[in-house]
């Protein structure tokens, strides 16, 4: 067996090695960069307390350390005691915490029940069974030319930097499940195959939360949410995005005509 090379002096020398193992793969490298001191910069760089106030908005405050406690260049521990020792009040910081317990939690649900992985945890709770669902992801979203300007910006930065913001996540979550009626598996596994941070429990595990099989009830958005949240960084005008542009009522009679009722 070849063994790999493992020193290289520039990062486009790396880039260079790691073309000549998969010619198969297309585009430019993610302007993400790997390593420990990049995650220290990183680390020293964040602000829990903006973070828990900002961080749903696609210019908040968010830190960007996930692909490196994905694979453990930063602990949890390490990143949570850093926080507080930014903040003379913990409390300032409850969310920032909050979602590090999160990934924590999705990974401890996962070992005890590892068949969750892939499988419904519960029924679908939107008026449809599993056999409703498509088994693959259609094309236009895996090419990102849906017709709808917001989703393919967020496909478009998923696949060319291999991160895109939680929120965006949901988003395109909720997209894929409800508005295209595509299995999550689909989804989850499309995902993967994109993100430096793609943790199996905390992906898969959300999908089924956006889905309703990890939930009481599915999420979906309208234009407006993406608007509010996204709208000075992306085209949220309604022209460009058709398929989004209605109130939650309308959605839910379009998207869930067998449901009865408010969600």
């Amino acid at each position: 067996m070849q063994q790999l090379q493992t020193d290289f002096q520039s990062r486009d020398s790396l880039i260079s090695y790691v073309k000549t193992l998969a010619p198969w793969a297309k585009g430019d490298p993610s302007p993400i960069e790997g390593g420990r001191q990049n995650a220290e910069l990183k680390l020293a760089s964040i602000d829990p307390k903006a973070y828990g106030e900002t961080r749903n908005f696609g210019d908040g405050k968010i830190t960007r350390l996930s692909p490196y406690i994905h694979h453990g260049i930063l602990s949890l521990s390490e990143v949570r005691n850093f926080a507080l020792s930014k903040c003379g009040n913990p409390q300032e910081i409850t969310k920032f915490i909050q979602e590090l317990a999160w990934r924590d939690f999705w990974q401890r649900v996962l070992t005890e029940h590892p068949d969750w992985a892939w499988n419904d945890t519960e029924p679908y709770k939107t008026g449809f069974t599993a056999s409703d669902y498509a088994d693959h992801l259609p094309d236009d979203i895996e090419r990102g030319e849906t017709g709808t300007t917001c989703i393919d910006a967020f496909i478009k930065e998923l696949v060319t930097t291999g991160y895109i913001h939680n929120h965006a996540r949901m988003y395109l979550a909720s997209y894929v499940v409800h508005f295209r009626r595509v299995k999550w598996q689909a989804g989850a596994r499309w995902f993967l195959q994109h993100l430096l941070d793609g943790d199996i429990a905390s992906n898969n595990l959300s999908w089924q939360w956006v889905a309703s099989t990890f939930s009481n009830k599915p999420y979906i958005f309208n234009l407006e949410n993406v608007h509010k949240y996204f709208g000075n960084l992306i085209d949220t005008s309604p022209d460009a995005n058709k398929l989004l542009h209605a109130s939650y009522e309308e959605l839910q009679i379009r998207l869930f005509p067998n449901i009865k009722g408010a969600l």
